[in-house]
């Protein structure tokens, strides 16, 4: 790995936490997002920086930030754009949507109907829009980060499964520590802090080119694919009773953003290989959102959470990756 880019990643996360206080494990999925391309669901109670981080972070690397309000009234328009009757010249012309930004925050998305949740999704997958037959791509990077408030769930919309399953990772946010939130006071009533423009989204996609050479030993793989198998069929794992506590297993996506984030979280961490606690670390976060706990398993108060840890304790990760490793390069 260039030290030159680890560099760039160090001064990158430096002028965020000169405004963000905390939230280390969010700010890192944040990165581990733009590095691997991925998007980011964010449960957590307002007021905790989610959408601070993303605007900060825009401006740390010159990117553009739009974030969008989701509402019972929205329409798919609203996000990615329309046609537009223009009477002085009498022609159409395309107005595209909040979703041209590098980094779109989706706030509440669970506030919205289905035609705006799907909409939204569809330029997750395919990173462009359609507007009047004419395909309008979204710039590159792009990541969405979509929130979801788990205090207030009358009136909303509830992901489905499959459209919850583009998403890379689910990151659960709390409130910060007595010190955190002590230090979060003085910096918001105190003066205000310049933030800098410390790199560029050009330099960003050199760091994900980069990032997707960092090596991948075969055991994490395997590990990651008896991971995935054991949330659909957990006697594979030992785990005979908790096939009545799970609906439904984790797809394909899962092992494959496992292996990408792992990656991605090796890059940020300053190194070229993955070790196995890099894909223990970001595996929950994966995972937490795919498995489907069964009424069984809501009736007894079991949370995916707990399903995937159970997994995760009956799946032993590999020991001797590095040991492959130096093998590799001999």
């Amino acid at each position: 790995m260039a030290s030159g880019a680890h560099e760039g990643l160090e001064h990158l996360l430096y002028e965020v936490k000169k405004i963000v206080v905390g939230q280390d494990h969010f700010l890192e999925r944040v990165m581990v997002a733009l590095l691997a391309g991925g998007h980011l669901l964010v449960e957590g109670v307002p007021g905790l920086a989610k959408t601070l981080t993303v605007a900060t972070l825009a401006r740390a690397m010159r990117g553009s930030f739009k974030r969008i309000q989701f509402t019972p009234d929205l329409v798919p328009a609203d996000l990615i754009g329309t046609r537009v009757y223009n009477q002085k010249n009498s022609e159409f012309a395309t107005v595209l949507g909040p979703v041209f930004a590098n980094l779109v925050l989706a706030d509440e998305i669970n506030r919205a109907p289905a035609k705006v949740q799907s909409a939204l999704l569809e330029v997750m997958q395919e990173r462009q829009v359609t507007i009047a037959g004419e395909a309008h791509r979204v710039p590159s990077p792009f990541v969405v980060m979509a929130t979801q408030n788990p205090i207030e769930t009358e009136g909303t919309y509830a992901l489905p499964e499959a459209q919850v399953d583009r998403f890379m990772m689910k990151v659960l946010v709390d409130y910060p520590s007595e010190d955190e939130e002590f230090v979060i006071v003085q910096r918001v009533t105190g003066s205000p802090i310049d933030i800098g423009a410390v790199t560029t989204t050009e330099a960003l996609l050199v760091m994900q080119q980069e990032s997707r050479k960092v090596y991948v030993d075969p055991s994490l793989v395997t590990y990651a694919v008896r991971l995935v198998a054991a949330t659909r069929d957990p006697r594979k794992a030992g785990l005979p009773d908790h096939g009545r506590f799970i609906l439904y297993g984790a797809s394909p996506r899962a092992t494959i953003g496992m292996i990408e984030a792992g990656r991605a979280l090796a890059y940020l961490r300053g190194r070229d290989y993955v070790i196995p606690a890099d894909v223990v670390d970001i595996a929950p976060d994966v995972l937490r959102h795919r498995v489907v706990p069964s009424y069984e398993a809501l009736a007894d108060g079991i949370t995916a959470d707990r399903l995937v840890a159970d997994i995760m304790r009956a799946v032993p990760a590999p020991e001797k990756v590095l040991e492959t490793r130096v093998a590799a390069n001999a």
